[in-house]
């Protein structure tokens, strides 16, 4: 078995995202100075027996060093001012042990080749070595540290290495995590463009959704039929989808993560598809529309989808570098809050109904109205509340605007006719020094646009 081989072809290709992790780590030692760093990868997860769940690599990992391998570790030392980084893999199982043939977790000849280490390190530019030689390289190195920091949680036997210097306490290890977060806030043309490029796949998905309506509305389970339709899509254009779809008809469109997708969709009803791509380099969209089942929103449909299309314009016309992050989430809540006084759902003044103590829109409106947007859907959450939820926009700041209105089927409280409706209309957009850039606006949004772009595409 481990004699009459060739050798392998080269595994790796090209890494545009190799041109961008040395400045990267650079500004990340700028940030934690004399400081010993350590980033892992992940480690692969059980989903049965011996089976693994499909691995996704650490959004970090990936953004300081380009590589997506599983149980990897990037060791950034700063403590000499300047940010030298190492890179521990597995290497090749080669073909001068039984582990070629035998080792059906990492055995070349079940799962393919993987890059020697030498091709790693001409193609992402950064010293790499045997993840075998971790344990000594980094008791060595904590020992000279004063701090140790490990992104933690993404791979055990990581954490328990540096635990044996610094112990286990968390909070001093998420000091890294907000370090990396707020570093990756600003988006740079390059990544922007990738942003774009997993937009543009899931506009696409959407299309190849209305494309199959009516096989889906012939099925009994015509949202399932729905998401493997994106599915396919997003496996094509990029990695696959970003995270877990969600195809709601009828009431389950009320549920916020709504993900068994197991429903029919039935005449009259709406279906709330809310899907994304995610790109081989990670950057991920997340798009959201609400589709008449039978191609024509009913009368009370039309009018609750104009409320939330009006709270997103607003939020939309709120951004621009230099305001609040807070503002456009304003902007969604109070276009909302003043049509649902309008319904007469909210007996009160739009002032009073905005007060912090009351907020009486939420009942209807339960998540934020957008969030930042990037390698992660809802990217940087550990970033420092004075730099994301309490700071100012930036240009180059990526997010969603994505107000919603979910009228539960058994919220006793609203009329019966507002039962099991569930709308939310979402789009992602560059923050600009005067405005914004909607990178979705391909995919139509205005009720005669939608219902014309399904009477085109649902045939």
């Amino acid at each position: 078995m481990m004699n009459g081989w060739g050798d392998p072809r080269p595994v790796l290709d090209e890494e545009p995202v190799a041109s961008y992790t040395a400045e990267r780590r650079a500004r990340l030692a700028q940030a934690l100075p004399a400081e010993l760093l350590v980033i892992p990868s992940g480690a692969q997860q059980v989903r049965s027996n011996d089976s693994n769940h499909a691995f996704r690599p650490g959004t970090d990992h990936v953004w300081l060093s380009g590589n997506r391998g599983a149980s990897s570790v990037l060791v950034i030392d700063t403590t000499g001012g300047v940010a030298d980084g190492i890179l521990y893999l597995q290497p090749p199982s080669g073909r001068t042990t039984d582990e070629f043939w035998q080792n059906d977790a990492d055995g070349d000849l079940w799962v393919g080749p993987r890059p020697s280490l030498r091709e790693t390190e001409e193609l992402l530019g950064i010293e790499c070595r045997p993840l075998g030689s971790l344990p000594d390289d980094l008791a060595r190195m904590m020992r000279n540290a004063q701090t140790v920091r490990v992104l933690p949680t993404l791979d055990p036997a990581v954490d328990a290495l540096v635990q044996t210097h610094c112990g286990s306490q968390l909070e001093p290890h998420l000091r890294l995590k907000a370090a990396l977060d707020e570093l990756r806030l600003i988006k740079s043309d390059w990544e922007i463009n990738q942003l774009q490029q997993a937009v543009d796949g899931t506009v696409a998905g959407f299309r190849d959704c209305a494309a199959a309506w009516q096989e889906a509305r012939r099925s009994s389970r015509g949202e399932r039929y729905l998401e493997g339709t994106f599915a396919r899509r997003a496996r094509l254009e990029g990695e696959g989808p970003a995270y877990g779809s969600v195809v709601g008809g009828g009431a389950h469109a009320t549920t916020l993560h709504w993900s068994d997708n197991s429903g029919r969709l039935n005449d009259g009803d709406l279906v709330l598809i809310d899907v994304g791509v995610e790109m081989r380099s990670l950057y991920s969209a997340d798009i959201t529309r609400t589709l008449p089942v039978d191609g024509v929103l009913t009368p009370l449909q039309r009018d609750i989808y104009s409320i939330v299309l009006r709270a997103q314009d607003a939020g939309i016309g709120a951004l621009r570098a230099g305001v609040p992050f807070q503002d456009y989430q304003d902007a969604c809540a109070s276009s909302l809050t003043a049509d649902l006084i309008d319904l007469g759902l909210i007996g009160c003044t739009l002032e009073e109904a905005m007060k912090p103590d009351a907020q009486y829109h939420r009942r209807w409106s339960i998540s934020r109205s957008g969030h930042m947007l990037g390698m992660d859907v809802h990217d940087c959450n550990h970033a420092p509340t004075a730099s994301y939820l309490h700071g100012p926009l930036a240009a180059g700041h990526t997010l969603t605007v994505e107000p919603g209105l979910y009228f539960q089927e058994n919220d006793l409280t609203i009329p019966s006719e507002l039962r099991g409706i569930g709308i939310r209309i979402e789009d992602d957009l560059v923050v600009t020094e005067t405005a914004s850039i909607n990178m979705s606006a391909a995919l139509p949004r205005e009720v005669a646009e939608v219902e014309a772009w399904m009477n085109e595409l649902a045939t």
